[in-house]
């Protein structure tokens, strides 16, 4: 099997990483036709709603993240998986239950996205742990490049899918459908093999947990850094489900077959960035930044493309920048984190990477009402080169980088604040093992 694919070899894995596509699939499913349903059924293309309904879903996690963690990192996470992914399938019924029998207001969605976010914080960290409880440490990038393949896998074929079932016969049976899709987590998870998983530690109950993981994080300037690039281009940049649903139907008038494709186009990329991300053992804070600063440049070229068909050929190399931000930014936490910490650092990660959209959504959504839909995509382009460039500057003025020369296949060796995290992590192990 290739380096690309490897985690594919353990069973686990495999079930896992089927159910995720599916599951996903459903999920962009879900986005695509509940945005639609804001901005076309239930308003007359208000960006400002639609901005609220990814404010609220996102905002539980800006709210609850700290105790998400905590929960995780005590709880088995299997179990706490199959609630997570039972209850986003009742949402989804409900949902669909209100729209189709003619009921649905805009309060209801509103309703159920934060009840929806209020899983997600929990779930978020949750489904990014797991994965080291499916695989063996040293195949844990892997996995999580995989993860993400899946998932824009699912891009692919979501928004789409979801698109033409609009068209056909409405959001409606897009909710119900994804009751079903939403399940594929639960049954694969029953059907694993709970003799091949590799057991993590469960945290005992006590007190200042919360205060424990913040402090972690407070001492470890590699994944605050992380932190604050991704938050920024999360907030302001990655609200495409907005931005592209602006962009398709005011500035180039298209429906929603041509809307869900536009998500699609993102995903080809996406998914190039997933698998390239795969094939790194020790993702680093400078792809990152990297990556970050990139994406600026596309989100820029994407608010000033002419047409609807140039627009959809720069998602391309927007999505392949985002996906590799993205990817490495959780690999390299999660394999420089302490497993007994790990829950609540990545709730922690996710408390700024996703739940910063609460602060940046509703901005941009006005910015598409005042001064356009191409305006909100560069406001996010120039707001995520900000950030890269000033992570970049304080990194190179603060860290302490070691540059090592050798003769060698690869003669030339940084060694930084990564680096030295993983050494006092093997350290520890070391310790705990004598």
């Amino acid at each position: 099997m290739s380096t690309t694919f490897a985690s594919l070899k353990f069973y686990n894995y495999r079930l896992w990483f089927v159910a995720t596509m599916i599951a996903s699939t459903g999920q962009w499913m879900q986005r695509v036709a509940q945005d639609w349903l804001v901005l076309v059924v239930l308003t007359n293309g208000s960006g400002t709603a639609l901005g609220i309904t990814t404010a609220l879903q996102f905002f539980p996690i800006l709210l609850f993240s700290p105790w998400a963690g905590v929960i995780v990192d005590r709880a088995d996470r299997r179990k706490l998986l199959q609630f997570t992914q039972s209850m986003n399938g009742v949402m989804s019924l409900i949902l669909g239950a209100l729209v189709l029998t003619g009921v649905a207001q805009l309060w209801h969605v509103y309703l159920l996205a934060f009840v929806s976010g209020a899983l997600a914080t929990v779930d978020a960290p949750a489904r990014q742990t797991f994965v080291s409880e499916l695989v063996p440490k040293g195949s844990v990038p892997n996995a999580v490049g995989l993860n993400s393949a899946a998932f824009n896998v699912a891009r692919l074929l979501g928004p789409a899918t979801s698109g033409l079932v609009i068209a056909w016969v409405g959001p409606g049976w897009v909710f119900i459908v994804n009751v079903l899709l939403f399940l594929a987590p639960v049954i694969a998870m029953m059907l694993m093999k709970v003799e091949l998983l590799t057991p993590m530690k469960l945290v005992k109950r006590k007190k200042g947990q919360i205060r424990e993981g913040l402090r972690y994080v407070k001492n470890r300037s590699d994944i605050i850094v992380i932190m604050i690039v991704a938050g920024f281009v999360s907030a302001f940049g990655m609200n495409f489900q907005m931005t592209s649903a602006v962009m398709a139907t005011e500035v180039y008038g298209k429906g929603p077959g041509e809307y869900g494709i536009l998500g699609s186009f993102m995903a080809i990329g996406a998914l190039g960035g997933a698998l390239l991300a795969a094939r790194r053992k020790f993702p680093r804070v400078r792809l990152v930044v990297v990556a970050a600063f990139l994406f600026g440049i596309f989100d820029i070229a994407l608010g000033l493309a002419p047409t609807y068909e140039t627009f959809a050929l720069l998602s391309i190399p927007t999505g392949l920048a985002m996906l590799t931000m993205v990817t490495a930014a959780n690999a390299s936490i999660q394999v420089s984190t302490d497993p007994d910490m790990r829950g609540r650092v990545m709730a922690l990660y996710m408390m700024v990477f996703l739940g910063s959209n609460p602060v940046g959504a509703p901005i941009i959504g006005w910015i598409a009402d005042a001064w356009g839909g191409r305006w909100s995509l560069l406001a996010g382009g120039i707001v995520a080169i900000v950030v890269s460039v000033i992570a970049a500057i304080w990194a190179i003025k603060t860290w302490d980088v070691r540059i090592e020369a050798r003769l060698s296949r690869h003669p030339i060796r940084t060694y930084g604040p990564r680096e030295r995290a993983r050494d006092m992590q093997a350290a520890r192990e070391q310790q705990q093992t004598d």
